[in-house]
């Protein structure tokens, strides 16, 4: 049998286990708060039995192991879903961007009910679009009116304004964008080196069988995340502690080694992609913020830049054709009455601008009153141009504006969807690693206890020496 000095060594390790216990309970209790933690517990075993006349006797529990809960296969379905939530963000913040810099308020539920495409508000394009056309008409009432034709320029000089500004403001939205690709870069570089710099820790901690180094894992798990929302990675768990990161098939990292890293480069165009700097491979990208930021400037932004320079270079052309044919106050004609070719360079020319009696409204030389051309520029507004996809000028402005509404209405039905796929999977998450506070206060109870009654059976013990001591007296 185990013998008094036997049974005061299973007390000993009863109350260091029981320490220990209350350690790591508090342990829990510190990182309440801490997103990136994932709760701990002290795996408690048997002592080894010793042999006796009457069989195996224990000899106690011992604290053989601080296990982590975590489920590596929730780690990797929100690993997943982190990349999808990144690329929707970067694209609802682009689309966002987008659209504040077209100056142009859209009324999402009225997409496609109306000629406008649900587009509105006091100083866009199409506002000015319309007061053009309505300028248009009023000097055909009166082609002979200076105040007229000084109305009409002034209407053409702020439409042609607010097509620079949109083009000016897109441009630059582009440039922020290409910006934003380069900050990610950066960002996912710094992310590689660090779970490269942890693997090194956890790989140096856990030698030996030393037991996991569950901090350090934590702090690992986090810098993965961090690193899927900018770009969709395949992690590849290894025997010595390690993960390596894989990105678009290459390899990025291998245990403590970072065997590459990410580069920006210009594809043409000052359209920046995503290259592995070593290998110089252009990477697929399927998810996380980089890749929604690329998407958003190559596809809803770059088709909205497109249309609205077409827009621009058709209603240049067509108005230039119909206004060179006319006569001006003195007979003069084939001038322009725009300058330019697209949404940047457009100009009222500057000739009419000297002189509004240039305008051309007549159909024929020193026809003084006749308003046939200026009558024929007016109708422009409802005539349906071939190169504008058979649609008015006022009808394909709004059909872009609206597809870039569409697009965003899209993108934001696409994250509550994603919400609440995250807010599942975090929730389950939450019930195996997350820290509860009643559960732990419990277990601090339990640990306490049992503590108590290791001590008491220690002073059991002393006084049972104490008497076995004192009967030779």
């Amino acid at each position: 049998m185990l013998g008094l000095f036997g049974t005061l060594n299973l007390g000993a390790r009863s109350l260091s286990t029981q320490q220990q216990g209350t350690e790591i309970a508090g342990h829990n209790l510190a990182n309440v708060n801490n997103p990136a933690y994932a709760r701990q517990r002290l795996s408690i075993a048997t002592s080894i039995a010793v042999p006796t006349e009457q069989g195996p006797q224990g000899t106690g529990a011992d604290g053989v192991a601080i296990v982590q809960l975590r489920n590596g296969l929730l780690d990797v379905q929100i690993q997943s879903e982190t990349s999808a939530r990144g690329s929707l963000d970067a694209q609802q913040t682009a689309l966002q961007y987008a659209q504040a810099n077209l100056g142009q308020q859209i009324d999402r539920q009225a997409i496609g009910t109306a000629a406008t495409g649900g587009v509105a508000g006091p100083n866009g394009i199409a506002e000015h679009l319309s007061n053009l056309f309505n300028a248009f008409q009023s000097f055909s009432t009166n082609p002979t009116s200076m105040a007229e034709r000084q109305v009409l320029l002034g209407k053409a000089q702020d439409l042609a304004s607010q097509f620079n500004q949109v083009a000016t403001r897109l441009d630059k939205v582009n440039s922020s964008l290409n910006q934003s690709v380069g900050d990610d870069v950066a960002k996912a570089n710094a992310a590689i080196a660090d779970i490269a710099r942890l693997n090194d820790q956890i790989i140096k901690a856990e030698i030996g069988g030393a037991g996991q180094a569950n901090d350090l894992r934590d702090t690992r798990q986090q810098k993965i995340e961090e690193l899927s929302k900018l770009v969709d990675i395949t992690t590849s768990a290894q025997a010595n502690g390690g993960v390596d990161i894989t990105i678009g098939g290459v390899a990025m990292t291998n245990g403590p080694r970072v065997l590459d890293q990410l580069e920006t480069f210009d594809s043409g165009g000052g359209q920046l992609l995503v290259r592995a700097q070593t290998a110089g491979t252009t990477l697929p990208l399927t998810g996380g913020g980089i890749q929604g930021t690329i998407d958003a400037r190559d596809g809803a932004l770059t088709g909205l830049r497109g249309r609205i320079d077409t827009l621009a270079g058709q209603l240049i052309t067509e108005i230039n054709t119909v206004h060179a044919a006319g006569y001006d106050l003195t007979g003069n004609t084939g001038e322009a009455f725009f300058t330019g070719t697209d949404a940047t360079t457009i100009r009222v020319n500057n000739v009419l601008v000297t002189d509004p009696g240039r305008i051309q409204g007549a159909g024929a030389p020193g026809a003084v009153g006749d308003n046939t051309v200026a009558l024929a520029l007016a109708q422009l507004a409802d005539r349906k141009i071939p190169a504008l996809g058979n649609q008015t000028f006022s009808e394909s402005y709004g059909q872009s504006v609206a597809g870039l509404g569409q697009s965003l209405s899209s993108v934001d039905s696409q994250i509550s969807n994603q919400a609440v796929v995250e807010n599942m999977l975090s929730k389950q998450r939450d019930s195996i690693s997350g820290v509860s506070l009643d559960e732990e206060m419990t277990d601090l109870i339990r640990f306490q206890k049992a503590f108590q009654a290791s001590a008491h059976l220690i002073t059991t013990i002393d006084q049972m020496l104490d008497t076995v001591v004192n009967l030779k007296r």
